[in-house]
């Protein structure tokens, strides 16, 4: 039984989908004005591993994932360099492909960008308008969070607290609402700045209701799971939680999934502490696979240490199982072992995703195989459940010439001949196979 976490009831609950055998996922994606920081990687890897992971157990997956690219940053990141808000959110959607592809993930079912939703959003805001939810004042339309059943929940506050916090505020924008905490759906235009007509005037989208659009417009009013970062519970999923259930009277999303933030070196990455990482900095020394790898080595929901020998680590235990893959078939298997191999990973993956545990099975398993136990049954198993990490190994074994070396080793040790079988050997290691001389034959290991 496939369990999850629901960051909305503070428990561990079935999953049980809307569609049988089927799931539908909401994960929010990046403000595209910059290169994603290794955070962002986090949430990206961890949301793919989960999707990976509900195709092995054969679900079929419409995951959609967004792109914000109307937003404060993206404009005045345009201003910086010289160019149009559009060209920057072009600009850093290729850097991010670019970034997450080098680290094994599967592109997203759907990747929607706010400008081709615009008109669907400001159907959406005049809805909640004409239900009494939502108002305009002077030119911005506000959403009446007093009016929101369980407003908050999901971050376990209050609105009286909410309320208490806002009361002392005296700022311009605050005076143009009827309650502090209300929030902006849409956000009249400011001189030369990017906007769209509306029926309040010329203006662009809030944030919040972007992804309640895009999400509602693609999956439907309630979906299976909707993901993010654990900093977006609130405001960012409350807030969509309350308009999206305003307009459709329905449940948006049955589960909440939040993951972990990553700390550097035991301290919470942040830019005003300057050990902020971008992923496009941090492959030009770290193989995407390693990083992927390092990701997997601790579960969604907890913080992951980001740290030189963690990295070393994940590094030398992601060759280890390379070089377990790639070994030349040996001894016999016995298919019931493999099948409770294949259990204990679908047990430890069923409590809530838990890589961690899943990984130690992968280990478990790669120990016996190394032990003598390896046929193309076994081969294609570890490879399905590597894929659900995102690693991919080459299929490739050696080449027809590097077999024909092997053969001739044996053949010259056979006849004593061990100077050949010497240089036979050096010559394979120049080409980064080694070999091993067990009791059941020849075994390699790829340097």
């Amino acid at each position: 039984m496939l369990k999850i976490y629901d960051t909305m009831t503070r428990s561990l609950r079935e999953f049980v989908p809307i569609e049988e055998d089927k799931v539908k996922m909401y994960v929010c994606g990046p403000t595209v004005y910059n290169y994603i920081h290794v955070g962002n990687a986090r949430s990206t890897v961890a949301f793919d591993t989960i999707r990976r992971y509900f195709e092995y157990r054969g679900y079929e997956v419409t995951y959609v994932s967004n792109f914000t690219d109307v937003d404060d940053k993206i404009i005045r990141r345009a201003l910086e360099e010289g160019i149009s808000p559009q060209e920057v959110a072009d600009k850093y959607i290729a850097a991010f492909r670019a970034d997450v592809t080098e680290l094994g993930v599967k592109p997203a079912t759907h990747h929607p960008r706010v400008v081709d939703f615009m008109p669907a959003i400001i159907q959406f805001v005049s809805d909640l308008i004409a239900k009494g939810y939502a108002y305009e004042s002077q030119g911005d339309v506000y959403f009446r969070v007093e009016k929101s059943k369980h407003y908050a929940q999901l971050a376990n506050k209050t609105l009286e607290d909410l309320e208490l916090g806002a009361s002392g505020r005296t700022d311009e924008e605050t005076a143009r609402k009827e309650n502090p905490v209300d929030f902006a759906l849409w956000k009249a235009a400011k001189a030369d700045e990017i906007s769209w007509d509306s029926p309040w005037g010329p203006g662009r989208p809030g944030w919040h209701i972007e992804c309640s659009v895009m999400a509602t417009e693609l999956l439907g009013d309630t979906i299976d799971i909707h993901g993010g970062g654990a900093d977006l519970e609130f405001p960012h999923h409350t807030n969509e939680i309350a308009q999206s259930e305003a307009k459709t009277g329905k449940t948006f999303a049955n589960y909440w999934m939040h993951n972990g933030f990553v700390n550097i070196d035991n301290v919470k990455m942040s830019k005003s502490l300057g050990n902020f990482i971008t992923v496009h900095d941090a492959l030009e020394t770290i193989e995407g696979q390693t990083l992927r790898f390092f990701f997997a080595t601790q579960h969604y929901r907890k913080p992951i240490n980001f740290t030189e020998k963690a990295l070393r680590d994940a590094k030398v235990n992601l060759k280890y199982l390379q070089n377990t893959y790639e070994q030349p078939f040996a001894g016999d298997v016995d298919p019931t072992q493999l099948q409770e191999f294949e259990e204990r990973f679908v047990a430890a993956m069923d409590e809530d995703f838990n890589t961690a545990n899943g990984i130690t099975v992968v280990f478990d398993m790669a120990k016996w195989i190394n032990s003598g136990h390896y046929n193309q049954e076994v081969k294609d198993s570890l490879a399905r459940i590597l894929e659900v990490f995102g690693i991919v190994f080459a299929t490739e074994t050696l080449d027809a010439d590097i077999e024909d070396l092997i053969a001739k080793r044996q053949e010259a040790r056979a006849n004593r001949d061990f100077a050949t079988a010497d240089k036979i050997r050096d010559d394979l290691q120049a080409r980064g196979i080694k070999l091993l001389d067990t009791k059941d034959g020849v075994r390699w290991t790829r340097d």
